[in-house]
């Protein structure tokens, strides 16, 4: 089959062929490093502090405008921090896919019994503690163990093998990957061993090149991408991407979650707290992995 940009079988169509990026440029520069420190800087708080030095700068020369541009910022700021902005910003500008339904998963399960297809449940990282005191070994943070507890219950519910795609990120100092704490974890914790282990991914353009390398060396046809809902677009998207390229017909499920609404009042909703904060962080995010092709 072709790498073009037709021929791939896919539950969301990519929107656009895999032409250079900043990404691109990154690696060709060698200095994907860099991408930690940059994307800090890109998130809330700095954008918004920055706006308010500006503001203060402008006191002596021009007090309205000083005055406007502080308040923006103070206000920026506040908002950035409410569930309630999170929560909407990640629902209208990222449009995660719905959860799995029971009839979905349902559906999955009889593609694993046909003879033409190989299902395979693929787990993406979401970071990792190499050292947890308590334990005296490394751990996974609190999104990766959020993503395998949901990974191994598909697993068992569909019947299907299970990969977990992660390394040690642009960010992290050299250690134990994220997959192989995972298959430790999924093992004594769980009682369902990984099939598949992808320990060299740093980002989530390396996890789906890995991902499909390997699944595709064993024959698989169709991939259930389990990670949170803000992530699975950037993923979806990346993993089709890198099938075209590997030439493979490779159909990838969005298998989405932590998508819960908040649970507290309407009014809490708008006053700062630290999951409003987190959540608003994520959607610029992705937003910049996205314009970026991380």
């Amino acid at each position: 089959m072709a790498r073009g940009c037709t021929g791939v079988a896919a539950q969301n169509p990519p929107s656009h062929c895999g032409t250079p990026s900043v990404n691109d440029l990154f690696v060709l520069l060698g200095i994907q490093a860099w991408k930690p420190i940059l994307t800090a800087l890109a998130l809330p708080p700095v954008p918004w502090i920055l706006m308010m030095l500006v503001g203060a700068r402008l006191m002596f020369w021009r007090r309205s405008v000083s005055w406007l541009i502080m308040l923006l910022g103070a206000a920026g700021l506040w908002l950035s921090c409410t569930t309630a902005v999170g929560y909407w910003l990640e629902r209208t500008v990222l449009k995660p896919p719905p959860a799995l339904t029971p009839d979905r998963i349902a559906e999955i399960k009889r593609i694993t019994g046909s003879s033409s297809n190989k299902v395979a449940i693929v787990v993406l990282g979401g970071g990792r503690e190499a050292m947890a005191p308590e334990y005296g070994l490394g751990n996974l943070n609190h999104i990766s163990l959020q993503r395998l507890h949901y990974g191994v219950w598909l697993s068992r519910q569909i019947d299907a093998p299970l990969l977990f795609s992660g390394g040690v990120g642009h960010a992290d100092h050299a250690g134990v990957s994220e997959a192989e704490i995972a298959a430790r974890i999924a093992e004594k914790d769980y009682a369902r061993a990984l099939t598949w282990t992808e320990t060299e991914s740093r980002d989530t353009r390396e996890n789906a090149m890995h991902s499909v390398a390997l699944l595709k060396s064993v024959g698989i046809t169709d991939i259930v991408l389990v990670t949170h809902g803000f992530h699975m677009p950037r993923a979806t998207h990346a993993f089709q991407l890198e099938a075209q390229r590997a030439g493979v017909a490779m159909r990838v499920w969005s298998a989405p979650m932590g998508l819960a609404h908040p649970g507290e009042r309407s009014a809490l909703q708008w006053l700062p707290t630290n999951e409003g904060f987190q959540r608003t962080r994520f959607v610029v995010r992705e937003l910049a992995g996205m314009l970026f092709g991380a």
